[in-house]
């Protein structure tokens, strides 16, 4: 990556302002946090501004507020967390902007670390204001973007803010960048991209991208429903993206003409509900009941599927093989997570709930790399620039 990192910048007794993404899955009862891997993935930066005196601030959003004060999405838990892995006091802001903030940058010491609030909590942070993003600049001498889950939005605290502020990348936008820039760039063959979830719309671009360089395609999860509509298959209840039926023949013709191997699933596991303790039944893909829909990816495909990525020297994987969420829904998405952290290859997954599924597997140090961005690696892949990354100045 061609950008200026934390390392080429001075940081002693300075107060860098660092963008990071602690947009972490909480439990919906207790409000604990579910998943801490993208707090430890920001790690490398925080220890490393901090070891070099450094006074850190840390600014990040939680879940979507929609510009208000929501009591169960401040970043408190979080902070909590942080601390507990820093093993040192990380002081809580009651805001992200204000008087009463800036006073509390301008006291902190060397080694220091304070977090905002979230700052979705201001709708200026998603319109991308100028205003705001000044605001959030007079914290801060510099600016650090290790943010990448949130590089693919032009929103004030990601892209506008370097405007404002010497500006350079964290450990964790560096490693992101490299990673899924090697996919792009060079990857071994075979290469497969293994693509579930729900829908096909969020992945269309990509998958136009990438086709020049894939051996392999294999469809997983609800949005396989789509594709086998567009076949004429008959798939019960399961959630159709009517408007992408043309799209997904679109996909298929020019995976024939690529000479590029789409497989799609043979059998699905299906159910009349989506709960805790639905019944479900394994059926083939030309045989889902009216009444039924799709849940969980069937153990005939998952074979199939193992049997060609083991051939595989690249896999990139997005989405999960079924609503894994609920235990009855999630084997497909297990097996295969099994599966590649076994591979003899390089293996990347792409972020998003894929990324929450190998975490809650413990899989993440079996993979080559997990990445923490689930609509920034797609939109990356799809060869687009991320604002987050264009905003970041060049190396000479």
């Amino acid at each position: 990556m061609n950008k200026i990192t934390v390392k080429d910048i001075e940081v002693k007794g300075r107060r860098v302002l660092v963008r990071v993404d602690f947009n972490v899955p909480l439990d919906e009862k207790t409000g604990d946090i579910a998943d801490d891997n993208r707090i430890r993935a920001a790690l490398p930066t925080i220890e490393y501004l901090k070891d070099r005196g450094a006074r850190v601030i840390l600014m990040s959003h939680l879940g979507r507020p929609g510009g208000k004060v929501v009591e169960n999405l401040r970043l408190d838990t979080v902070a909590g967390r942080l601390s507990q892995i820093l093993k040192q006091p990380v002081v809580m802001a009651p805001d992200c902007v204000g008087p009463e903030v800036e006073n509390m940058a301008a006291a902190m010491k060397a080694g220091d670390v304070l977090m905002l609030e979230n700052l979705r909590f201001h709708g200026e942070e998603e319109a991308g204001d100028v205003l705001f993003a000044q605001a959030l600049a007079r914290l801060g001498d510099v600016f650090v973007n290790d943010a990448f889950g949130a590089a693919h939005r032009a929103h004030a605290s990601v892209s506008v803010i370097a405007e404002y502020l010497p500006a350079a990348a964290g450990f964790l936008m560096e490693k992101e960048v490299a990673n899924l820039g090697k996919i792009l760039e060079n990857p071994a063959r075979p290469f497969a991209a293994l693509l579930g979830g729900a829908k096909i719309s969020d992945k269309v671009s990509m998958l136009e991208n990438i086709m020049d360089k894939v051996d392999y395609v294999m469809v997983g999860g609800g949005m396989a429903a789509t594709f086998l509509k567009a076949e004429s298959y008959e798939v019960g209840q399961s959630l159709v993206e009517t408007d992408m039926l043309g799209t997904a023949s679109h996909l298929m013709e020019l995976a024939r003409r690529k000479k590029v191997n789409l497989v799609l699933p043979v059998d699905f596991v299906v159910a009349d509900e989506i709960s805790n303790g639905a019944k479900t039944e394994i059926v083939p893909m030309a045989k889902i009941p009216g009444e039924k829909r799709i849940v969980d990816t069937g153990p005939q495909t998952i074979d199939s599927f193992s049997r060609e990525l083991q051939k595989c020297k690249t896999v990139f994987w997005n989405g999960p093989m079924g609503i894994f969420e609920i235990p009855e829904f999630a084997g497909g998405t297990q097996e295969l997570a099994k599966l590649l952290a076994g591979l003899e290859a390089i293996t990347v997954i792409g972020g998003g709930s894929t990324a929450e599924a190998v975490g809650a597997m413990g899989l993440v140090e079996k993979m080559t790399f997990v990445s923490t961005g689930g609509g920034a690696s797609l939109e990356f892949l799809s060869g687009d620039k991320l604002p987050g990354v264009a905003a970041l100045p060049d190396k000479e």
